[in-house]
C-alpha cells in the first residue's frame, strides 16, 4: 500500500481529507529512497518509528469536522500504517533478531583514509 493510500484509510477511518494524514505515512514510507524493496520497512515499520512520528509531528493532528474539531493521536496513525502494512507492530529487535554480526559493526575493522587524500581536493588559496 503507498503513502496516498494509507492517508486515505486513515480519514476513512478518523475523518477530514487524505492531504490531512499524508505527512505522516510519507514520513514512514521515506525509508523507500534508501532501500527500493521490503527491507524499506525496517527503518521506520516499528515501535520506534510510531514514536518518532509523534515526535515529528506533534502527540495529536487537528482533525476538522463540520462543527469541530476532532484531535486523532499521531500513533494511532502511524501504528495502523504499520499494521496494515505487516499485520501486526514489530519492535526494532524482530528486525535484527538473527541478523549476523560483520566485523565492521563491532569496530574491529577499520576504514582510514589517509589525510593526504582529504586534502587533495582542498582549495590552495593562490590564484595565479
Amino acid at each position: 500500500m503507498n503513502s496516498w493510500h494509507h492517508a486515505q484509510s486513515s480519514a476513512r477511518k478518523w475523518g477530514g481529507s487524505p492531504d490531512l494524514y499524508l505527512p505522516v505515512h510519507e514520513f514512514i514510507d521515506s525509508s523507500k529512497r534508501i532501500i527500493g524493496d521490503s527491507r524499506h520497512r525496517s527503518l521506520y515499520h516499528h515501535t520506534e518509528g510510531v514514536w518518532l512520528c509523534q515526535r515529528i509531528f506533534g502527540v495529536t493532528l487537528d482533525i476538522p469536522k463540520q462543527r469541530s474539531t476532532v484531535q486523532v493521536p499521531v500513533r494511532l496513525i502511524a501504528e495502523q500504517h504499520v499494521l496494515e502494512d505487516l499485520g501486526w507492530l514489530p519492535s526494532p529487535a524482530d528486525y535484527i533478531d538473527g541478523m549476523p554480526i560483520a566485523p565492521w559493526m563491532s569496530g574491529a575493522q577499520r576504514k582510514t583514509v589517509p589525510l593526504s587524500h582529504l586534502l587533495l581536493n582542498q582549495p590552495s588559496g593562490d590564484t595565479q
